[in-house]
């Protein structure tokens, strides 16, 4: 039947008429059940897709928070100190961290650089405009917490506590060791830079890398995590760690500097020699 035979039956106009192939639509219940499956398929998926986000997140590791005990001091009255020396390495027996160290400088927009995420997160970095760990004034010593594969160099740098070693061994051969005295967290927003690249009066070492919670937003932690040490002792080059002659300021007799191999010494200083199984061989 044509178009116009459609229009009016029985006087009546018709307003509702199945399709031209003669078949007709399917009933109203059938859509309303296709639409309803349909949207209980759509909510299940999106739920399934936040819970599979939920157990991802929940399975991370994440890495340790500086405690309120650790706070410990920022400061020190140790007044050993080194003659300038590229540092090489570090090492930091509490948290396994053994690194070649990166020299890195600024960005074109005066940022500190950072190692690349891609190559370099398991590698820590100088920053090359600092005091050389040792040197009377702040050395800066940078690594990042996390990379795109998982824990990165200073993922563990929060558990860290005061006393805690950390070696930098310097390219004159000279081992500086450093003794942590605080580990504070910092939010971004008010970063204390003075504190921590600012001038001091004895050899002291920053220890930086991220921390606090990540915003998923920016891509960015909303904290910095630092670790503050200074100089303590000093390993002369040419000896292993286990039978290291060290030096320690206040204790016993006088060293004279031509012994000290490059520490120059602004107050009472001693040699202790530890003696060990493995130094006797």
């Amino acid at each position: 039947m044509g178009d116009a035979g459609w229009r009016r039956i029985a006087g009546f106009r018709v307003v509702v008429s199945w399709p031209q192939n003669g078949y007709a639509p399917p009933p109203a219940t059938y859509r309303s059940l296709r639409a309803r499956v349909a949207g209980v398929t759509g909510v299940l998926l999106i739920m399934a897709g936040v819970a599979a986000v939920g157990v991802a997140v929940s399975a991370q590791e994440h890495a340790p928070q500086p405690s309120l005990a650790a706070a410990g001091a920022i400061g020190s009255s140790a007044r050993l100190s080194l003659r300038r020396s590229l540092p090489m390495s570090v090492d930091i027996p509490a948290i396994g961290v053994d690194s070649t160290l990166l020299q890195l400088g600024v960005n074109a927009d005066g940022t500190m650089q950072v190692p690349s995420l891609v190559t370099s997160s398991g590698k820590a970095a100088w920053y090359k405009y600092s005091a050389t760990p040792g040197q009377i004034g702040a050395s800066v010593i940078e690594g990042h917490v996390d990379s795109y594969q998982g824990p990165a160099v200073f993922f563990r740098l929060g558990a860290l506590r005061p006393g805690d070693k950390v070696d930098v061994r310097l390219a004159d051969g000279i081992t500086a060791i450093f003794s942590v005295t605080g580990v504070r967290q910092y939010p971004k927003t008010r970063f204390p830079a003075k504190t921590i690249y600012g001038t001091t009066g004895y050899a002291a070492l920053r220890l930086i890398t991220c921390g606090g919670a990540f915003d998923y937003a920016t891509g960015h932690y909303l904290s910095s995590t630092v670790v503050f040490a200074s100089l303590t002792s000093a390993r002369p080059a040419g000896h292993r760690a286990a039978a290291a002659d060290t030096y320690h300021p206040g204790h016993g007799r006088q060293v004279p500097l031509a012994v000290l191999a490059g520490v120059t010494v602004t107050s009472t200083t001693t040699w202790r020699t530890r003696r060990t199984r493995a130094g006797r061989r």
